[in-house]
């Protein structure tokens, strides 16, 4: 079947005898316009079908108000919040959001930051992949002056602006807790050091012990990914322990449910005889028993900052290089997983 033409200004321009940029005026009800031209006009353009493309107009003006969104991953409740956060102010600001995935590969990161490019987005947030070595693909945007800010998973130490929890004091306050319920043996289940999240968590975790006086086993350290398959291992290798923990900070709330499950099949009571703590207060942790303590982790606010100083930054209204870092707060949640008898 052949494809219908789609109606331009130039059509409406030649049946009416005007001018192409009368038309445009019209159609955008521009004053300069006489009442009766701008009548006449618009009735033709909604006769013929005339559809509007903002994207072409965007492009005269040099602004496509389309913001690119680089994720790690979208099957998790806290990045879902976040995007949920990006897209509340990007809506209100008038800005489309075009969302793409790395699936944790640096290739997949690279080639989506420059698929976006050259979509001409006029900026950018993004969360690291795992793997992820430099920001080399990102310098594109920096050429162009178009704003990036990243989120989650950066390079702390970059100049790049970023919104970010305080990882390390979230680890610490974790491990501290577990301290507190009594707990002398307390384990790790984290991810890759690579990235700032558990790299920051985990030295939080190390320096409550040390502020403690609890020795550190580097044998207690379990670093694996955070699909289920990776939980069980994590937890297989809690339960060949000689001795075994009798407290462990996971850094990801959906691990810390595979893991708890794993343990109460061998037979573990919790938090009796292990004390779970978990990481990010996803809905996971509500209703896996015991209910799990965990850090909320604010993805709504951290979506909606990050769009915010994003926009801000574009429309003129602030310049998000003055402040590089914005931190989000974060707080303990005590559930029923880490509360040992004779504690609170």
């Amino acid at each position: 079947m052949k494809q219908e033409k789609e109606i331009t200004i130039y059509d409406i321009a030649e049946k009416l005898g005007v001018s192409p940029a009368t038309v445009s005026r019209a159609l955008n009800n521009n004053q300069s316009i006489s009442a009766a031209t701008r009548k006449k006009i618009n009735a033709l353009a909604e006769k013929l079908g005339y559809r509007h493309n903002p994207f072409a107009s965007n492009l005269r003006q040099q602004k496509t108000h389309t913001i690119g969104v680089i994720l790690h991953e979208l099957n998790s409740y806290f990045i879902t919040s976040v995007l949920a956060g990006i897209e509340k102010i990007a809506t209100e600001a008038g800005y489309n959001l075009i969302i793409v995935h790395s699936a944790e590969s640096p290739e997949l990161e690279a080639a989506n930051a420059n698929n976006l490019f050259h979509k001409r987005v006029d900026g950018v947030i993004a969360s690291l992949s795992f793997d992820t070595k430099d920001l080399e693909h990102f310098k594109q945007f920096q050429n162009k002056k178009i704003p990036v800010v990243f989120f989650d998973r950066v390079f702390e130490n970059s100049d790049t602006t970023k919104v970010i929890i305080n990882n390390f004091q979230a680890g610490y306050n974790a491990t501290s807790h577990l301290i507190g319920q009594g707990c002398k043996r307390i384990a790790i289940i984290t991810s890759s050091l690579n990235r700032n999240v558990y790299a920051e968590r985990t030295r939080g975790y190390k320096q409550a012990l040390h502020d403690k006086h609890i020795k550190y086993d580097e044998k207690l350290v379990i670093i694996e990914g955070i699909k289920e398959e990776d939980a069980l291992k994590a937890a297989s290798r809690i339960l060949a322990m000689k001795h075994l923990p009798d407290g462990i900070f996971i850094t990801n709330d959906f691990c810390a449910a595979i893991v708890m499950q794993a343990l109460k099949d061998a037979g573990i009571r919790l938090p009796q005889d292990i004390a779970i703590v978990g990481f990010n207060n996803d809905l996971i942790g509500k209703v896996v028993s015991p209910k799990l303590t965990t850090i909320n982790y604010p993805g709504f606010e951290m979506g909606q900052v990050a769009a915010r100083t994003l926009i801000n930054h574009l429309k003129g209204l602030w310049d998000m290089n003055l402040t590089t870092t914005v931190v989000v707060n974060s707080e303990l949640i005590v559930r029923d997983s880490s509360v040992k008898k004779g504690h609170k």
